[in-house]
């Protein structure tokens, strides 16, 4: 499987895994479900043209780059505090194994994006010099003058002779 394809896939998983998240976290009450939660809805639009629009640029790998660095963090903050932490209480509720299993899949999705996102942003790095070539002037005005067939030694047709008589 392409290397491209691999990280819009693992991209797109990684966005949903997020959308998935933050509904279980509005729903049991740990953020407040409120207009400041819909913060996160211009960050995944951006990572979603950055997955879908701008693939295989720079910049498609840098917006999935820290998309997914911003993903990784996610499982890192509820393991450590709220949430499933010491002192998490997501154990003895319902729709725990639901929780804890998107909090795993967002973390092995984006840490996926991230080294191919590295990695896309690396193979850029070894292409890029090589196509931006310089076009040398001389070459360039040499097939200017060619294209619009310049030549100096071209007369002008003869003009039918005069006979003031006819």
């Amino acid at each position: 499987m392409k290397q491209n394809l691999m990280l819009t896939i693992a991209s797109l998983l990684s966005i949903l895994f997020v959308t998935f998240h933050v509904t279980d976290d509005i729903v049991r009450g740990m953020e407040p479900g409120t207009l400041s939660d819909l913060i996160v809805l211009p960050i995944l639009v951006v990572w979603l043209y950055g997955t879908l629009v701008l693939a295989e640029r720079r910049s498609g790998y840098v917006i999935i780059l820290l998309g997914s660095l911003l993903g990784l963090v996610v499982p890192v903050i509820h393991m450590m505090g709220k949430g499933v932490g010491v002192s998490g209480n997501i154990a003895e509720s319902s729709g725990a194994y639901f929780f804890v299993w998107t909090l795993i899949a967002l973390g092995v999705t984006a840490l996926f994006s991230v080294i191919l996102s590295v990695r896309g942003l690396w193979s850029l790095r070894r292409t890029t010099p090589s196509m931006r070539r310089p076009v040398p002037v001389n070459s360039f005005f040499c097939s200017f003058r060619d294209f619009f067939h310049f030549s100096h030694s071209a007369k002008p047709p003869l003009s039918p002779p005069f006979h003031p008589h006819s």
